[in-house]
């Protein structure tokens, strides 16, 4: 680029391609902004490989619109910054190039980026300026007045008052329909009719391959699938257009079904899910327009009822908040959480899907083949394994954050650490999710055609899940055995014969002893 002078130099990170942002609302011939493919991103942990490049190919395309719309835009690939050894270096370069005499980003959402860019060392002629992403519906200021650092707040009633002010599915003061929650409703298993009719998912066919080969060239250490004609939306009018699909043709279903899972449709890895994650992560997509999207097509369909659309709001207006609220609040003592000691490393199946157990052979295939799975294998098979198995917590976290396309991790690790995890004590979660092979054959077709036996707790046969479950529960009894919600279980443990509990113990230790083999 030549060195043309400018006043102004704007950061847009990898995640923040707003386009409605008011950086963009008039053009500016003094205003540069940087979009920057850097190595630093691309290797905090070893991503997946269709992550790096949506990140890059929606970034390449963001750049793109805003130069058509008049803006000026620096547009670095690896190639140009591959001489910068990490962010602050290549915007204190370009500020001498270009002789800016001011800085400006939105506030990362990650808090390493947060602490790179506030402690950015910038000549001093330079002033430096930080402004809201204006993506998230509780501005960052608020964060402080709903959560309190080392202390749970209830998801639930975090919930109820964000319904509450911004007045969504409200009827007056009250939820619409009468209840705030239809959890209870949506927690179908997919019967084999169900499985036949599975909507096909809307993909798409970006071509990547100049970002696969760049990456390659760049020797950056990637993990899983690659997929040249890259089926996830890197625009906005691709997002609008999968929300579009989502709302007409999963959304009748899709509180209904959230919970379950199938190894027997093509369609298995999407089945009604919204798959919006990364748009919305990337924030291609703001929060109120998926959520009005969704409500819209709920008042003006008769194939939607009040527990679909009343599910899909939650996750977005209630989870997607809350966990950023409990991450920004409890951040960065949050990433050093290990509450239940946890630390044997992830077994090599986690990297390949080579297992006996179907359930996880099936959810990490899946997430290596398309960096996606929904969120009952992350929390309930793969998450649920991990938690069982005393995994070291920063292990998970670095899988999770690297496997899939959505995971920033602001949203990334209160879900793993804490609610997959329970490594946070209880910040995100009131008790461990954890859980035996009989709720993965609840919910699910896995069982019936796994090489274990979800009946069996002991012998070489026996589902691993059901002995680690117990194991788990008998070594953490001291944690929570008095836990109201954890009762019935130990009940039932403490009924089993004492010579039967022996041998589901020993057996556990076995596995335990060799996750790798199972």
């Amino acid at each position: 680029m030549a060195n043309r002078h400018y006043s102004t130099l704007r950061l847009v990170l990898g995640d923040q391609l707003n386009a409605s942002h008011s950086w963009f609302k008039q053009t500016d011939d003094n205003v540069l902004y940087l979009i920057a493919e850097l190595r630093q991103e691309a290797t905090y942990v070893k991503h997946h490989i269709q992550k790096v490049s949506a990140f890059f190919a929606a970034m390449a395309a963001f750049s793109s619109a805003l130069k058509q719309a008049g803006h000026h835009v620096c547009y670095m690939t690896l190639d140009e910054t591959q001489d910068y050894p990490d962010l602050p270096s290549l915007i204190v370069a370009l500020c001498e190039q270009h002789q800016i005499s001011a800085f400006e980003y939105q506030r990362p959402d990650e808090y390493r980026l947060w602490q790179q860019l506030s402690e950015l060392s910038i000549p001093s002629q330079v002033t430096v300026g930080c402004v809201d992403t204006e993506h998230f519906l509780l501005p960052y200021e608020q964060i402080s007045s709903q959560f309190t650092p080392n202390k749970h707040r209830k998801m639930e009633y975090f919930y109820r008052d964000m319904r509450r002010q911004f007045g969504v599915l409200m009827d007056g003061d009250s939820p619409e329909g009468g209840r705030w929650n239809y959890d209870q409703d949506n927690r179908n298993k997919l019967k084999k009719s169900d499985v036949d009719t599975i909507p096909a998912p809307l993909i798409f066919t970006n071509d990547v391959r100049d970002i696969l080969t760049r990456i390659e060239r760049h020797q950056l250490a990637t993990i899983g699938e690659p997929m040249p004609d890259l089926l996830w939306p890197i625009t906005r009018s691709q997002a609008k257009a999968l929300l579009e699909h989502f709302c007409r043709h999963c959304l009748p279903l899709f509180g209904q079904f959230q919970d379950a899972m199938t190894g027997r449709s093509e369609h298995q890895w999407s089945l009604y899910h919204s798959r919006l994650s990364f748009a919305l992560n990337a924030k291609l997509l703001h929060p109120m327009q998926v959520i009005t999207a969704a409500i819209e097509h709920f008042r003006e369909s008769e194939t939607v009822n009040l527990a679909q659309i009343e599910g899909f709001v939650r996750q977005i207006l209630g989870w997607r908040e809350y966990i950023r609220g409990v991450y920004w609040t409890n951040m960065p003592a949050y990433a050093q959480t290990n509450a239940l000691a946890a630390d044997r490393q992830l077994p090599g199946y986690f990297w390949d899907g080579d297992t006996k157990m179907r359930c996880m052979s099936q959810a990490i295939t899946q997430s290596l083949q398309t960096a996606y799975a929904h969120h009952i294998q992350r929390l309930m098979v793969t998450g649920n394994f991990c938690l069982l198995a005393g995994i070291e917590p920063d292990a998970v976290d670095d899988w999770y954050l690297a496997i899939y396309i959505d995971a920033i991790e602001w949203v990334e690790m209160p879900n793993t650490r804490g609610m997959t995890q329970f490594a946070d004590n209880g910040l995100v979660g009131t008790k461990p999710y954890a859980a035996s092979g009989a709720y993965i054959n609840r919910m699910s077709d896995y069982c019936s055609d796994c090489h274990y036996s979800v009946k069996e707790k002991v012998g070489e046969q026996a589902c691993p899940l059901n002995a680690l479950y117990w194991h788990f529960m008998q070594r953490h009894r001291d944690t929570f055995g008095r836990n109201p919600r954890m009762a019935m279980p130990y009940r039932n443990w403490d009924k089993m014969e004492d010579t039967q509990r022996q041998a589901i113990i020993a057996h556990a230790d076995g596995l335990l002893d060799d996750l790798d083999s199972l």
